[in-house]
């Protein structure tokens, strides 16, 4: 089945100016370099994007500079999770207003909640915007709490609720999804397990690689999907040590470093993110070059 989002999507870095300021017009210009990398959809305001920094004013100027720049070309989902049940309602409601195609919300961090807690949390929200699709986000290594696959079978049952990220690593829990839901998306969230995850039914990935690797990501996965596994598989080993050195720091740190040694300087980041050390630095570079990035 295929995702109304797409299969490849971009979690998207938000680029910040030399006054620390959100750039819109430089956030409306990559998406639209994105789009043109072959990006179907892409994530704004999510983990990429530095959302926990963002204020709410400044989310909704950028889904509404990113919409109004890419239109129709790309699904535009809004990052509209936090630990804040109402919060996340307030949030998604405008996000809609925003003019966004869908929206994406990650498992409460720090207040620790239960497994009911996060049904109860992720209905009230999907609830609020019920015209609107919803991807769940689990992330465990980010907020500290797992969404369990009885849970997200439960939330699969909620119209609206359309599709998972998976960035938890567990390939069982994957496979124990697409095994017990229909019409239902699970996207990788790691982008050095999405061969795995699609061989175990995925239907694409949300990616921070795609910002520099779209094409070769997107060709994986035709590959894929064309039933030339093999050649596939040959192409996800030489995406690999990509995959994994563009996570040697804290994302988005390493993926901003990189666009802007490819000619896409979007700015810093704020506290408490830093920058790359030196080493760090060095070693990416290297890579970018190697791949002739650079």
């Amino acid at each position: 089945m295929e995702s109304i989002f797409g299969r490849l999507l971009t979690a998207m870095v938000t680029p910040f100016g030399k006054d620390g300021r959100v750039d819109y017009y430089k956030g409306a210009d990559l998406a639209e370099f994105l789009v043109e990398q072959g990006s179907e959809g892409l994530v704004v305001t999510g983990t990429t994007g530095e959302s926990p920094t963002l204020t709410e004013e400044e989310k909704l100027k950028l889904y509404r500079a990113v919409k109004d720049r890419v239109g129709s070309r790309a699904k535009i989902i809004a990052g509209t999770g936090s630990n804040c049940t109402g919060s996340s309602a307030r949030l998604s409601i405008k996000a809609a207003g925003a003019g966004v195609d869908g929206i994406m919300l990650v498992v409460p961090y720090y207040n620790k909640p239960s497994q009911e807690g996060l049904y109860q949390h992720f209905q009230v929200v999907a609830s609020a915007v019920e015209d609107l699709p919803v991807m769940l986000y689990n992330v465990p290594s980010r907020t500290g709490g797992t969404l369990e696959l009885g849970t997200i079978l439960k939330l699969s049952r909620i119209p609206n609720i359309v599709a998972l990220k998976e960035a938890g690593g567990e390939l069982n829990q994957a496979a124990g999804v697409k095994m017990g839901t229909q019409d239902f998306t699970l996207y990788s969230g790691n982008d050095d397990q999405t061969l795995a995850l699609l061989a175990l039914g995925g239907g694409g990935v949300v990616s921070v690689c795609s910002h520099i690797i779209g094409p070769q990501i997107l060709q994986m996965m035709d590959l894929f999907f064309a039933g030339q596994v093999r050649e596939a598989f040959d192409l996800h080993q030489r995406l690999l040590p990509l995959f994994q050195g563009l996570f040697m720091a804290t994302n988005p740190l390493p993926v901003k470093a990189a666009l802007k040694l490819m000619g896409w300087d979007t700015g810093g980041h704020r506290l408490p993110l830093t920058a790359l050390d030196p080493e760090q630095e060095a070693s990416l570079k290297k890579l970018l070059e190697d791949y002739g990035l650079i």
